[in-house]
């Protein structure tokens, strides 16, 4: 099968998990307790004020006319207006954009030769110092929460010796940028560190790579050209899977850093109960999500060989 027929078939499966998704965000946040016009009213709220918002907003519409209006609004990329700023969402959105992007995307061009290079590095001394050195190094920096993690950087680095800065309130410089790309590569880099170096040491006792070397190339030919490929297929998969995981990372450092990105949109969003935000929000995550796993997966189909 070629990659364009592949592409072909799982293209209405990813618009069928993202039209599933939509109407479980609409449902899930809708089930979200507290009201919005409650919210709006104050804190000491007139049930009849209350109403009136209500019924301005339309929150006392049916639930099934509301998700249409909403799926219609989607089908035009249209996330609706804030309840709460009368704003569009995607103003919101894009608005916040950019610090978010900025550090997922940054981490993500740090995690790929960073866990190439460590995973080869480790598979090419199977069992040598170097191997258990990052392999107790990953388990390690895995098993640390992010929150922990951070606390623990800002300690010591923004506290203790002064080096770095401990939030972003004073603007999002390079230096700002460093501790929460640290906690956001740890977890990530030892995970698709490990399957590197498994992939890379597989690959190097396989057939081909032998048959590569009896044909006369040379070692770091076979490794290289040969292996490395094919112990990538398994890290572009746990690839897809670290940017699911950075959408909910980038959530928790934004919020020990203080950074004015997606995150920080999303607490707010969730703390008003601006219910558009929210379902906007989501239903980006989720479309990233569907995207990337489908990226992913037409990498691993173009990487894997085939006979």
């Amino acid at each position: 099968m070629t990659l364009t027929r592949y592409t072909v078939r799982r293209l209405p499966l990813a618009l069928a998990q993202v039209a599933a998704v939509a109407v479980l965000i609409f449902l899930l946040v809708e089930a979200l307790p507290g009201d919005a016009a409650v919210v709006i009213a104050g804190d000491s709220p007139d049930p009849a004020r209350v109403a009136q918002i209500r019924a301005r907003l339309g929150l006392d519409r049916p639930l099934h006319e509301r998700l249409a209006e909403w799926a219609a609004g989607l089908a035009h990329l249209d996330l609706g207006s804030s309840i709460v700023s009368g704003r569009r969402v995607s103003e919101i959105v894009l608005g916040a954009l950019a610090p978010t992007a900025l550090l997922a995307g940054l981490t993500l061009a740090l995690l790929v030769p960073l866990a190439v290079v460590a995973g080869v590095s480790a598979a090419v001394r199977e069992g040598g110092l170097m191997d258990r050195a990052l392999t107790s190094t990953g388990v390690a920096l895995y098993s640390v929460p992010e929150f922990a993690l951070a606390m623990v950087l800002i300690a010591v680095f923004s506290a203790y010796l002064g080096w770095l800065p401990a939030t972003a309130i004073d603007g999002l410089g390079a230096a700002v940028l460093v501790l929460p790309l640290l906690v956001l590569l740890a977890r990530p880099l030892s995970s698709t560190g490990r399957l590197v170096r498994a992939g890379m040491i597989d690959a190097l006792r396989s057939g081909y790579t032998r048959h590569a070397v009896r044909l006369g190339f040379s070692t770091r030919r076979a490794r290289y050209a040969h292996a490395l490929p094919n112990a990538l297929a398994p890290a572009a998969q746990q690839l897809a899977r670290t940017v699911d995981w950075l959408l909910g990372g980038v959530i928790v450092v934004e919020a020990v850093f203080v950074i004015p990105g997606l995150g920080t949109v999303l607490m707010d969003a969730v703390a008003d109960r601006d219910l558009p935000v929210i379902q906007g929000l989501a239903m980006l995550f989720a479309a990233t999500t569907v995207l990337v796993n489908l990226a992913a997966d037409l990498v691993a189909f173009r990487l894997v060989p085939r006979a």
